[in-house]
């Protein structure tokens, strides 16, 4: 009995942290968004009303008015490009970590370990002094520099900050495989590079899944380094929702503002309903143990 009555106390104890975490994060996104489609005048009243009407102008200005598309657009080309490049060399590398013995893999290895405990933001300032030092080195022998204010090499640096944690992950979920299937493709006269893209790789989608959403959201988000490397006119959905956030705040059109930050979190929200399956998978799933 004692122990039933403990399960049961556990049990209401978890359902009752767990319903509270998921209302204090669904209140303030559904308030977001409720927000996002009010008039400036019913900002001055109760704040918890419910909108009297939908107001879709307010996206339709911060589309237009603050560059919101523009911005958005920038953090769509970054994010893309970035996880591209990273998965292409992230995937290989960690295979090759995983499943091959060479002289210097340990020493690798452990330069990824330690490269899991620098945040790339207490590095930024070092990286725009290179870029920097680079596009006047280009500036004097080409006449001109590419490397500041460049959503490539935005793209690049996010891909090369990200490089540890993604190479440590899918290691991780490469040693968990058999190499049954190795060993059946290298039978069938497949090489390395085909077995890894033909077997490997798909039999690793629910770990490429993972990486690939948990970087979407660091790159989308990100702020520091695009605010750092993009001195220009080019700039990404953070930066710019900081502009509109700044602007609107004097200008007292609290609609556009709440509209911008339904931009910035819509796409991760969309992402993350449609891949939560292969997320959990690739989370707690380790394939086939030697």
């Amino acid at each position: 009995m004692k122990n039933k009555r403990k399960n049961r106390l556990y049990k209401v104890f978890v359902y009752v942290a767990l319903i509270t975490l998921a209302v204090s994060i669904i209140v303030p996104i559904a308030w977001v968004f409720l927000a996002s489609i009010k008039q400036n005048n019913e900002f001055y009243g109760d704040p918890w009303t419910l909108p009297q009407g939908f107001y879709f102008q307010n996206f339709i200005e911060a589309f237009e008015k603050a560059n919101m598309g523009t911005y958005m657009l920038n953090s769509l080309i970054v994010t893309l490009l970035a996880l591209l490049i990273l998965v292409s060399v992230a995937l290989p590398a960690a295979y090759v970590l995983a499943r091959f013995k060479f002289k210097v893999r340990k020493p690798i290895n452990t330069l990824i370990m330690m490269g899991l405990f620098i945040n790339s933001n207490y590095i930024v300032v070092p990286i725009f002094l290179m870029l920097l030092d680079g596009d006047k080195f280009l500036q004097q022998h080409l006449g001109s520099g590419f490397l500041i204010d460049n959503l490539f090499i935005l793209a690049l640096v996010y891909a090369a900050t990200s490089l540890p944690f993604t190479v440590y992950l899918m290691s991780n979920y490469f040693r968990t495989l058999s190499t049954s299937y190795e060993e059946a493709a290298y039978i069938d006269g497949a090489g390395y590079f085909k077995t890894l893209i033909t077997v490997m790789a798909p039999l690793a989608k629910p770990s490429i899944i993972t990486v690939i959403l948990f970087n979407f959201l660091s790159f989308w988000n990100e702020y520091i380094i695009a605010l750092t490397l993009l001195p220009g006119q080019n700039k990404t959905l953070p930066v710019g929702l900081i502009n509109l956030m700044a602007g609107q705040k004097a200008a007292a059109n609290y609609g556009q503002l709440y509209a911008g930050l339904v931009i910035v979190m819509l796409p991760t929200l969309i992402l993350y309903i449609l891949v939560q399956k292969q997320l959990t998978q690739g989370m707690t799933v380790g394939g086939t143990k030697e």
